[in-house]
């Protein structure tokens, strides 16, 4: 399938590179597993006991640039206060910045959408 655009919105600014309908599916499925363990990481065991600490979420995916994306469900008190880590480079730039997981979902979906 050939890649169109897929617009980040950042915490400050956007981003927009080649991506793939395939793999943005593929990052929609590894951010909906990150939202269970975020949910799972705010929920305490059994009587007040301490969470269970949950696996990160480490999304990779290499076409025209390589992206990164990377999410510590622990340390965030809620889904919709967390944050994710960016890494996106390619053989002359490479960026690394925070976005709000809510509006990489929102970016994400309306990226799906768009090319069907």
């Amino acid at each position: 399938m050939n890649p169109t655009s897929l617009k980040l919105n950042l915490v400050e600014g956007s981003v927009s590179f080649a991506f793939t309908a395939d793999a943005a599916q593929d990052l929609q499925q590894a951010i909906a597993q990150l939202m269970q363990s975020l949910k799972a990481a705010t929920q305490s065991v059994g009587g007040g006991g301490k969470p269970t600490p949950q696996k990160p979420m480490e999304y990779r995916y290499s076409g025209d640039v390589f992206l990164e994306i990377f999410c510590n469900p622990n340390i965030w008190p809620s889904p919709f206060a967390a944050k994710v880590l960016i890494t996106l480079r390619d053989d002359r730039i490479r960026l690394t910045t925070e976005a709000e997981l809510t509006r990489v979902i929102e970016d994400v979906n309306q990226y799906l959408e768009q090319v069907g």
